[in-house]
């Protein structure tokens, strides 16, 4: 027996030893002994007491355990059992590395990392569909905007002109220019009937009054006619994002699909493969076996048949110092 195995025996039957309590020598702190007090620790020590039971009955309260602590201490002793009954049963104590186990961690790792794989590409993909959306959102906000802002300077150049303004009478420059005027129109307030400057069923502004209507008319038209074009566009530019969005989205979720049933399939045909070639490795070694036990079988039996105690050599059974003497145990059927 070699120098590893009678110490590796030894240590076990210490272990045993040291847990069925037959070894005398194993040390155990309990059963140390503790040097004797003094007279003044003593004194001291019954002094503490005395205190404390005073305040035993001055505070006496009933306090249960908190059910927390008393699991978690539960909790704590069953694992010490549990690693203990690992450490010293000789079944089940393992020496050296656990290799089954490190394998399971290594799959474990292995499995948890493919998982998070999986959730960032999920995520990645998520993300660029919320960027697509959130850059169609910010175009419409911002042309929104824009329009907004265009109606806005539109409203302040026609209606919030500085001529229309309320206090424009304060302080207009030509206020006194125009407080008298030469000649306003043939009906102007300062002419009196002795003016002669209007007769009835004459209009002078006709003509100008008719076309500056009908080129308000057509400038109304032309705005309504724009405004129409404006909102058809943008209505038509809106649908186009939109498809384009969702064709981009579907295309994405083709991809995905078939990039999942080809992972898929290239998952089954590798364990498909492994399974076949595992299968062909245990035939062949299973033929192997067969054929060994089947040479050893017939060698055995050649051997049985070709033997001197079978064919009954008379040779053999010849003593070696004295020729004439017979072996009787070297024939069939001899017990000696």
């Amino acid at each position: 027996m070699c120098r590893a195995t009678q110490a590796r025996a030894r240590a076990y039957e210490v272990v045993d030893e040291a847990v069925t309590g037959r070894h005398n020598n194993f040390w155990d702190p309990r059963k140390q002994a503790a040097p004797e007090p003094t007279l003044a620790e003593t004194n001291q020590k019954s002094q503490q007491g005395y205190a404390l039971q005073d305040k035993r009955k001055v505070y006496k309260v009933d306090l249960s355990p908190d059910p927390k602590e008393v699991a978690a201490m539960e909790a704590r002793r069953n694992q010490e059992k549990e690693r203990q009954s690992q450490i010293f049963n000789v079944r089940t104590r393992l020496m050296g590395m656990d290799v089954e186990a490190l394998n399971s961690q290594v799959e474990k790792q292995k499995l948890r990392e493919a998982t998070e794989r999986r959730k960032e590409a999920a995520y990645g993909t998520n993300q660029v569909q919320y960027d697509l959306v959130a850059q169609l959102l910010d175009k419409e906000q911002a042309e929104r905007t824009r329009r907004l802002a265009k109606k806005v300077q539109e409203y302040r150049e026609q209606k919030q002109q500085l001529k229309n303004r309320c206090e424009f009478e304060l302080w207009d420059p030509h206020q006194l220019q125009n407080e008298f005027p030469a000649h306003l129109s043939d009906i102007g307030p300062h002419c009196g009937p002795a003016s002669l400057q209007w007769f009835s069923g004459e209009d002078l502004y006709r003509a100008t009054c008719l076309r500056m209507q009908q080129e308000q008319f057509r400038y109304s038209l032309e705005r309504q006619l724009q405004e129409q074009q404006q909102a058809k566009a943008d209505e038509k530019c809106a649908d186009m994002l939109s498809d384009q969005l969702r064709l981009a989205m579907d295309m994405r979720a083709t991809q995905l699909a078939k990039l999942e049933e080809s992972c898929r399939m290239a998952m089954m045909s590798a364990m498909a493969n492994a399974n076949k070639a595992q299968a062909a490795e245990l035939a062949e070694r299973q033929h192997c076996e067969h054929q060994c036990e089947q040479e050893a079988n017939l060698m055995e039996i050649q051997n049985q048949i070709t033997r001197d105690l079978l064919t009954e050599n008379p040779q053999v059974a010849q003593h070696p110092m004295a020729p004439h003497w017979v072996l009787p145990y070297c024939w069939k059927g001899r017990i000696i």
